[in-house]
């Protein structure tokens, strides 16, 4: 099966050689291919080009691509699509003046959707997570990581992690999945953290691997949740299973949680709306994604991570939506591009660069995913007829996209 698109208006993020990241100044440049030929065989990426070198093909499914614009499906490295019910009393509740952590305090927050989701069945929890996966999908996201975090028992993480493992087996889509018993203290453990710390690594992290249900770690590192001493435990116990850390940190403090991570081996560190000069040198030559969240400091009202400042210093930066009941009810990466330009003063062909290839990377899979690359999965965005890609964070508030395709086919 061969479907060949042509007169694209603009081919984005094509890549003719493999690369895993792009990285500070580079980040700035997107490479196009104006009135464009892409040729897809089954799930694969085979050829694309200028017009003018098209190819005659037998047997093809032709598209004209007339006016549109064709890139990678966003890839959203951090996202707690799996979750019971909502949160919006939460909401009113900010609206009326009360701080995420005075919400926490008074058992809202994360325990509030940890009593949710321990109250309701597995098949309940799927059935509304798998409406959720099919919207981001229809928005254009072609990968998704998800994390656990809303068990906070035995029981309950792995209820949440079989879901995912659910989602995955149902929906041809890369997904992995992340284990995050280490997302609050419950109540009981409140004032005895290693009691807790000693149920993630002695019992929940043998099953679950077991299981084979996880591919990474993560802890909330921040002041008040997870301390360094205690988030370099669990990574340390993830690792001798073989899950590698993407971590929670630096959302509202900066407790040196950054070098730990880097110490450790993290693939990601994400949130980070507060960088000191200190996180910067420390995140310098690591192999460690930077990962931003805008649409999380939009929507609680916190400063966004200083994307310009980090990538003058070098670094990359990838975007995901954190997609959660809480700080983040939101899946579209639409979104999140778009806030990442007008709020963090991204330019477009950066916000694209860290959306693609650098959420491919901070996932794990950039060897597949995540640009337009000869032998790359045939995953892609396709628009409604645009002026420029400038359009789609532009007009942030429209649906700019005619059809996604996952994996060569597209999706209803």
């Amino acid at each position: 099966m061969k479907t060949l698109f042509i007169n694209i208006k603009e081919l984005l993020q094509v890549r003719e050689e493999y690369i895993e990241k792009v990285s500070g100044k580079e980040m700035a440049t997107l490479p196009i291919i104006k009135d464009a030929f892409l040729l897809v065989e089954n799930d694969i990426i085979i050829d694309f080009g200028p017009m003018i070198t098209c190819p005659k093909i037998e047997n093809a499914s032709i598209i004209d691509a007339t006016g549109k614009v064709i890139l990678p499906t966003w890839v959203d490295s951090h996202t707690h699509i799996v979750y019971a019910g909502n949160r919006i009393q939460e909401f009113v509740d900010r609206i009326n003046g009360l701080t995420y952590e005075e919400i926490f305090n008074r058992g809202g927050g994360i325990l509030n959707s940890a009593k949710k989701l321990n109250g309701t069945s597995e098949d309940e929890i799927y059935e509304q997570s798998k409406i959720r996966l099919e919207e981001v999908m229809q928005q254009g996201t072609g990968a998704v990581e998800i994390k656990s975090g809303y068990g906070l028992t035995i029981e309950g993480e792995l209820k949440m992690l079989r879901v995912i493992k659910r989602l995955r087996e149902s929906f041809a889509f890369p997904i992995k999945a992340t284990f995050l018993g280490a997302h609050a203290f419950p109540t009981e453990y409140k004032d005895n953290h290693a009691a807790y710390i000693d149920l993630i690594i002695n019992e929940m992290l043998p099953k679950i691997a077991d299981e084979n249900l996880a591919d990474y770690i993560d802890a909330f590192l921040e002041t008040g949740y997870f301390s360094v001493d205690e988030t370099v435990k669990i990574m340390e116990a993830g690792k001798k299973y073989g899950l590698i850390p993407k971590i929670h940190v630096n959302q509202f403090t900066a407790i040196e949680g950054i070098k730990a991570c880097v110490e450790n081996g993290a693939l990601s560190v994400d949130h980070l709306e507060i960088v000191t000069d200190e996180d910067i040198e420390v995140l310098k030559n690591s192999n460690t994604m930077p990962v931003a969240l805008p649409s999380c400091s939009y929507f609680i009202s916190i400063p966004y991570t200083p994307a310009r400042k980090m990538m003058n210093a070098g670094l990359p930066i990838a975007l995901a939506t954190d997609y959660n009941p809480g700080t983040t009810p939101s899946g579209n990466m639409n979104f999140v591009v778009a806030t990442a330009c007008i709020k963090m003063k991204m330019t477009p062909e950066e916000a694209i660069n860290a959306a693609t290839i650098n959420g491919a990377y901070a996932m794990g899979i950039s060897n597949t995913h995540g640009s337009i690359t000869k032998g790359k999965k045939a995953n892609i965005i396709l628009t409604k007829p645009i002026t420029t890609y400038y359009q789609l964070p532009y007009e942030f508030g429209s649906n700019l996209i005619d059809k996604v395709m996952i994996n060569g086919e597209f999706i209803s």
